[in-house]
């Protein structure tokens, strides 16, 4: 390898950028023979099943989207065809296969060419294959080699090169380079790219292939079968008429205009309808068989709308898998509530965890008589997500509202050269760091110790740049400031520039930030901003300017946005309402809508409880508060502007009196509503049902800027006066209570033990070294899976090693069990209790019946009173005695706070009925309740209050219910609250579980904290005995709620959740005392000990259980 090589990229030139339409419609087959001379004739080819499918890791392998992907290395690179190229350039060439082909030019070294990063395609000891078709121009007698490169960037151990294979070529004709490697670590990057050719002789490229050959897919990957955009749907805008398409039980039909022409396509020139559906599953579809990996994700968005009876219905994209043992699926894919006015964008996802035969997608959903009309269907492999910025909070104890600064949250990393050049990747020019003076300047840096020095720059846009991608954001205002100079003598001040380049999938553009004029005198601020409409593919932001020859010195480069700005002083439970007790009248308030606001007297003069341990002051109330009257709609009520008293990413408790007006007959329902710009954000809800005063609690968290925020109080019907005290919103430090949460957790989960060791004898005893070492917490942490997630060997993995209980996802539901009258499905269960009986998991029942309408099958819906009895019982017989004594719990009518499908058919006592039968069926199972919204205050059906009042009403009545069930699907959750809904609960007795746990954030820092006040709240309460988790991979669980993504990385919140499970563990090492014993505090769980002697090892186990007093054990061998 040369010894100039730079591990650097240059400013890519696009000279041509083709058409990727023109040249996809067009692009004939690939030619069978080896070689392709100038000027002859193109001939038919032979399909090459290597070429163009979903597993080769190269992106635009054949430049049918341009240079998208691909960036020439310190040279410049074009895309030219037999139609079309330069002076001087390849003339006549054509391509090997489709259209075009990448000519690299300008090229100075012979280590210059095209590369393109693969970082996150690779994998260990996998053996990949690697085609190339080139060939070379320019002034060369004879031939060339041509090698194929991988440069490995380790942050521990520097920078090496993997030769991948090698070709001598010439000009004559296109040879094909072929060659393998496997990796046995995994770099930081890992960059694929091409040279070799002596500087000045272009480097031709048709066609670049990577595959993996080694791997347990690659039977089916080689049948796979791509477009050059990655889409696998053929035939995917119609263009074709309804080629590769089907109707799914109906007839579907390609139009250009419907209605009188008052329906176009939205892209394109065509679309397609359904008719003559008879069924709500009928649609169109496609049979995509062979061209979909197994353990990959994949992203669908289609283009639909409808036509017909209806003005609006919903549209799914579903996937009907068979697998190759026969056994047929059905996935939900995505789903949206289309109209017959617009075209809409169904969006959704999914992964194959099984070995398929065959695999169909598909569109239906509406009602009989409405047509579903498509415009376009795209699925290709979904792209990894950047990943979330690290979001960091200072707090303060004497903190206030005018005591706030910001911090500003740089997205720049190493932006004052304190790490050297780490992070900085120079733009085709060389550079290096300095600290204190040097000829170079004459003063210092200006912040910090250090400055980079940019040197050996041949063109003006040669600089230094950061790939800014993952932590960009559209819709944002960014600023920029960078401080700046210019080496070398220099008479007149020369610009500098800092500027955005932007690859899209088609081109690439460069937005100009912002400039300053610099000498070699004094550092000069540069000073810009921007803002993007629309994410790019990549966004790397760099500094240009000075002629060639000048060098540039760099100070400091900050990159920031108002909404990325974190608090330094955040003042935790300062209340953000102005004027709250009303000590200067209405100020700061006003009415929404044209109620009417008034100050009467009488109120509570203590704080909302909930708020009592987050409130920083503990002041009074004043006794005044708010009454609205004249409402004549629902959501009238007092407001305030809070838009600049908000930071993002911060969690707020609300806090308030509320009742409402005499004389109100029917229970009213209060909301805390908060309005960010066009959408309402939910605050807390209560039921009020006289004219008592209640209190309402919640919580917020904005995730984006926004640019107005109104907090109002609304809810009770029209005409009812509502009345307002005390309103506290302020932000919650929410670690503050970890601390007090580990002593909780410490009385509760942890036991004294004892070791005694009779047989070592006085002398020995202070030689006798202990180490022990806790294998499993016994404490129930489970989760929620599927029968196809177990077929996920990774998934199955990480499940069994950090989980030891599991609920199934539908598997068990009656609509899942018997979908049709008598037609009993109970496979699916029967073959993942089988999966949890090898892999030790005690099992959850979920659930016997759900009481919600729209989790009721259509066939049950369908009888009468009598027949429903009778499938009720047969439910219960079935289920119950065909698992009696595999399900430790079974919830036994899902959500009874929040429906009445059995209870309003067969009246108030089915409930009881269900208890009761259940109990007789299988009475070692424990019977719960099981509902959600029960612990955060966000829902006026679910308090605690209700719960109990619904749980001692059955157990009055005499239904057996065991223990209570809280799904624990939370929003921005606030320890206290979530605490306090617990106290309330404990008080029936009963053993309380979190049955579905899960958090939902965009941010996985926040997500990640979101669990951690969950789990510990949980794990640190008495009355808990068990937590599931309502899944945890991506796609088996609500959206960003997941640990793990739909590939197997795992996310911030993740590595949360394992770093809580091994802090929940014991480890202590020591000697034993002189009364030969060996004392320790520990959770409840299995143990390992190892015990160390003069002369001897031995190796021991024990069982902590739950208990008061000390567990005492001997020791005695």
């Amino acid at each position: 390898m040369n010894g100039r090589r730079r591990l650097r990229k240059s400013k890519q030139t696009t000279l041509i950028n083709s058409d990727p339409k023109s040249t996809s419609e067009s692009m004939p087959e690939p030619q069978s023979s080896s070689g392709y001379a100038e000027g002859c004739e193109r001939r038919d080819v032979v399909v090459d099943s290597n070429v163009s499918h979903t597993t080769n890791i190269i992106s635009n392998h054949d430049f049918s989207e341009g240079l998208h992907s691909w960036h020439a290395n310190c040279c410049h690179a074009y895309v030219a065809s037999k139609e079309f190229s330069l002076p001087n350039g390849p003339n006549g060439v054509v391509a090997y296969s489709g259209e075009s082909y990448i000519v690299i030019t300008n090229r100075t070294e012979c280590w210059q060419g095209l590369e393109q990063d693969i970082t996150g395609k690779l994998s260990i000891d996998t053996k990949y294959d690697v085609s190339v078709f080139v060939r070379v121009h320019g002034n060369l007698q004879g031939s060339c080699g041509v090698q194929a490169t991988l440069r490995l960037e380790n942050s521990d151990s520097g920078t090496s090169y993997l030769c991948a294979g090698r070709k001598s070529v010439t000009k004559e004709s296109w040879e094909k380079l072929e060659g393998s490697f496997t990796l046995t670590s995994l770099p930081s990057r890992a960059i694929f790219y091409l040279e070799g050719p002596p500087p000045g002789v272009d480097i031709l490229i048709n066609s670049v292939i990577i595959l993996p050959t080694s791997s347990e897919y690659y039977g089916e990957a080689r049948r796979c079968i791509a477009a050059a955009d990655g889409n696998i749907i053929r035939n995917s805008f119609f263009e074709d008429g309804l080629n590769n398409w089907s109707g799914r039980g109906c007839k579907i039909l390609v139009h250009e205009s419907i209605g009188d022409g008052k329906i176009l396509p939205l892209h394109g020139r065509h679309f397609a309808s359904t008719s003559s559906r008879s069924q709500s599953w009928n649609g169109i579809q496609q049979d995509i068989t062979g061209r979909v990996i197994r353990k990959f994700a994949y992203e669908v968005i289609a283009v639909v709308r409808i036509f017909g009876n209806a003005n609006s219905a919903e549209v799914m994209a579903s996937l009907w898998v068979k697998g190759v043992n026969g056994r047929e699926q059905y996935t939900s894919i995505g789903k949206i509530q289309a109209s017959d006015k617009d075209w809409s964008n169904l969006q959704g996802k999914f992964i194959l965890n099984v070995h398929t035969s065959d695999v169909v997608i598909y569109l239906e959903g509406p009602p009989l008589g409405t047509d579903i009309l498509i415009n376009s269907l795209v699925v290709k492999r979904a792209e990894k997500p950047p990943r979330s910025p690290l979001l960091t909070f200072e707090a303060s104890k004497h903190a206030t509202l005018d005591s706030l600064c910001y911090v500003n949250n740089n997205i720049i990393s190493n932006h004052d050269f304190a790490q050297g050049l780490h992070s900085w990747h120079l733009n085709c020019c060389d550079g290096f760091v300095i600290s204190g003076e040097s000829s170079f300047f004459k003063g210092t840096a200006l912040s910090g110790s250090n400055y980079a020095v940019i040197t050996n720059r041949k063109e003006v846009w040669q600089g230094p740049e950061q790939d800014i991608t993952r932590n960009i954001s559209p819709g944002l205002h960014y600023t920029v400031s960078a401080y700046v100079c210019v080496g070398a003598t220099q008479d007149e001040p020369c610009q500098v520039i800092a500027t955005l380049k932007l690859e899209h999938s088609d081109s690439t553009s460069y937005l100009f930030i912002g400039r300053v004029l610099a000498s070699n005198e004094r550092w000069e601020k540069l000073e810009g901003s921007f803002s993007l409409t629309s994410m790019p593919h990549r966004v790397v932001f760099f500094l240009e300017g000075p002629p060639p020859g000048h060098d540039l010195l760099v100070d400091s480069v900050v990159v920031a946005h108002s909404a990325l700005k974190m608090f330094k002083n955040i003042p935790f439970g300062v209340n953000i309402i102005e004027n709250s007790n009303l000590n200067q009248g209405l100020s700061k308030w006003s009415p929404l809508g044209s109620c009417t606001l008034s100050i009467s007297t009488g109120c509570p003069r203590v704080p909302p409880p909930s708020a009592k341990d987050s409130i920083g002051h503990h002041e009074p109330l004043s006794g005044r508060y708010i009454v609205t009257t004249n409402r004549t709609e629902t959501w009238m009520g007092p407001s305030q502007i809070i838009t600049d008293k908000l930071v993002l990413h911060v969690t707020y408790q609300v806090a308030a009196w509320v009742r409402v007006g005499t004389g109100t007959k029917s229970p009213q329902i209060i909301n805390l509503a908060v309005g960010v710009d066009d959408r309402w954000v939910n605050g807390g809800h209560v039921q009020v049902t006289d004219d008592r005063w209640s209190e309402i609690v919640g919580s917020f968290r904005l995730e984006k800027q926004p640019s107005k925020v109104i907090v109002y109080v609304q809810g009770p019907s029209m005409g009812v006066d509502l009345m307002v005290a005390g309103l506290h919103i302020f932000p919650v430090d929410r670690k503050a209570r970890f601390d007090n949460l580990k002593q909780k957790t410490d009385k509760v989960r942890k036991r004294d033990i004892i070791l005694k060791f009779p047989v070592i004898d006085a002398g020995n005893a202070s030689k006798t070294i202990v180490k022990v070492r806790q294998l499993q917490n016994s404490f129930p942490f489970g989760s929620c899976i599927s029968r196809s997630s177990i077929e996920n060997e990774e998934l199955v993995d990480f499940f069994v090693k950090n989980f030891n209980w599991a609920v199934f996802g539908n598997e068990l539901k009656w609509y899942h069990t018997e979908p049709e009258q008598g037609r009993y499905n109970y496979r699916d269960a029967d073959e993942m209790l089988d999966f949890c009986k090898k892999h030790g998991m005690y099992t959850r029942g979920h659930c016997i019946f759900w009481e919600v309408e729209d989790a009721v099958q259509h066939w049950v819906k369908c009888l009468d009173k009598n027949d429903l009895m009778r499938a009720v019982q047969n439910r219960l017989r079935s289920l119950l005695s065909r698992y009696k004594g595999k399900f430790r719990h079974y919830d036994v009518n899902n959500e009874m706070l929040h429906g009445s499908f059995y209870k309003d058919r067969l009246g108030e006592n089915i409930r009881i009925y269900m208890f009761e039968e259940a109990r007789k069926l299988d009475p070692s199972a424990t019977l719960f309740v099981n509902d959600y919204n029960v612990e955060d205050g966000c829902d006026a059906k679910a308090s605690p209050e209700m719960f109990i009042h619904h749980i001692l009403d059955l157990q009055e009545h005499g239904a057996p219910v065991d223990g209570i069930g809280l799904q624990g699907h939370i929003n921005h959750p606030v320890g206290q609250i979530v605490c306090a809904a617990l106290d309330k609960l404990a008080i029936l007795g009963l053993p309380i579980w979190f049955t579905e746990l899960d958090v939902a954030a965009s941010n996985e820092h926040v997500r990640a904290e979101d669990l951690e006040v969950v789990l510990r709240e949980a794990y640190a309460h008495p009355a808990v005995e068990g937590i599931m988790l309502w899944g945890f991979w991506e796609l088996m669980c609500r959206d960003n709620s997941h640990l793990i993504d739909a590939e197997g990385d795992i996310n911030e919140a993740g590595k949360r959740y394992l770093a809580l499970k091994q802090e929940w563990l014991t480890h202590t090492d020591g000697l034993v005392d002189d009364f030969g014993e060996f004392k320790f505090r520990g959770y409840h769980g299995s143990y390992s000990l190892e015990l160390t002697t003069p002369g001897k090892r031995s190796s021991h186990s024990f069982v902590v259980e739950k208990g008061e007093s000390p567990l005492v054990l001997h020791i005695n061998s």
